[in-house]
């Protein structure tokens, strides 16, 4: 056990505009990769001429004589053939947050990478207006997951995306894909399009083709260890001088209400590993919104978990895995199983 316990419920974290900003990074996952380590899969060609297509694009990322969305349409700046973004459309698992990352460090800044979530998160911190202006001098935008499951966020998402082009901002995004969507491997570019309207035609749209998650289906969560056993197990896997954050997991839940999630990043900052008692199915439908949050946070940082009551992938109902939502709550069981089966291996891990 840690000598020091360290408890997220005690965290509030304290974040200025400008530190926000400063995490619009790639995460640790992908901090060095670049095109030359994306392996396109030989039986997948579009997945090589994505590569050629980002590499193509960075080109006209930092260019001088930026020319603004309407002047691009309506001026002078019409007869640059050079479009205002580029947009990955497919399913998960088929490397398009690693082609993302990789635009972004192949690109000069000043520069932003988060995730649809993120950015709309931001909006809620610091307001609309602000984020426009804080963005609006970048050279790239980039914005991973980029959601249709919320009617709301993607209007203004939208209007976001259409500011910045407007300010000569170069764009680049991921799309998602619904579990649920029967007989479409990938939502289709028109949707996108009514989605984006007018910045439509500033978008050059790649598909990236793949084996979509959805036919592998969610792996299999481990079995959480005893209430008897927690103590035990948080000794023997973090050792005791690995920065452990140990939760009941009920708290935690209630605390995530008092922390906007734009700060999840900061309250899991500086930690070796996650350690909740008690996990139980969350049934609000808000709550789980939030705690997906902290899920890719955590993730990001690749936190190992080690947890007592229900599996990860009993953490949401029924419902909501089949509902609106499902996305969300799809990537999260995932990721969650991933890191409580780092969680569980047997040699000790300080960092």
């Amino acid at each position: 056990m840690p000598q020091a316990p360290i408890r997220l419920v005690d965290r509030r974290p304290n974040v200025s505009a400008e530190e926000l900003l400063e995490g619009f990074t790639p995460s640790e996952r992908f901090g060095e990769v670049s095109f030359d380590t994306y392996i396109p899969d030989p039986n997948q060609p579009s997945q090589a001429h994505a590569v050629e297509a980002l590499r193509d694009f960075s080109q006209t990322v930092g260019g001088s004589g930026k020319s603004g969305f309407f002047s691009k349409l309506f001026g002078k700046g019409a007869k640059d053939s050079s479009t205002s973004g580029i947009y990955l459309d497919g399913g998960f698992g088929v490397g398009k947050t690693h082609l993302l990352a990789s635009l972004f460090h192949a690109v000069p800044g000043p520069k932003a990478f988060g995730t649809f979530v993120e950015y709309t998160n931001l909006v809620g911190a610091l307001t609309f207006r602000k984020t426009v202006e804080a963005l609006s001098s970048y050279q790239l935008v980039c914005i991973d997951e980029f959601e249709l499951d919320d009617p709301g966020d993607t209007v203004l998402m939208s209007r976001l995306m259409r500011e910045l082009s407007d300010a000569g901002v170069k764009l680049a995004a991921t799309s998602n894909t619904l579990p649920g969507s029967l007989g479409e491997g990938r939502f289709a570019a028109a949707d996108f399009k009514r989605e984006i309207q007018v910045l439509a035609d500033q978008f050059e749209v790649i598909r990236v083709d793949g084996e979509d998650y959805r036919h592998r289906g969610l792996p299999d969560a481990p079995q959480p260890i005893s209430d008897a056993e927690f103590d035990a197990a948080l000794g023997h896997r973090f050792g005791s001088s690995s920065a452990v954050a140990v939760d009941d997991f009920d708290q935690l839940i209630e605390h995530l209400s008092r922390v906007h999630p734009s700060r999840y990043r900061q309250l899991v900052a500086g930690l070796d590993g996650i350690a909740w008692r008690n996990v139980s199915t969350i049934t609000s439908q808000a709550v789980a919104l939030r705690f997906v949050v902290l899920a890719d946070r955590l993730y990001d940082r690749d936190l190992p978990i080690i947890s007592s009551g229900v599996p990860f992938d009993r953490v949401f109902t029924e419902e909501m895995m089949a509902g609106g939502y499902q996305k969300k709550y799809y990537r999260a069981v995932s990721r969650l199983t991933a890191l409580a089966r780092e969680g569980l291996l047997e040699e000790s891990n300080p960092k």
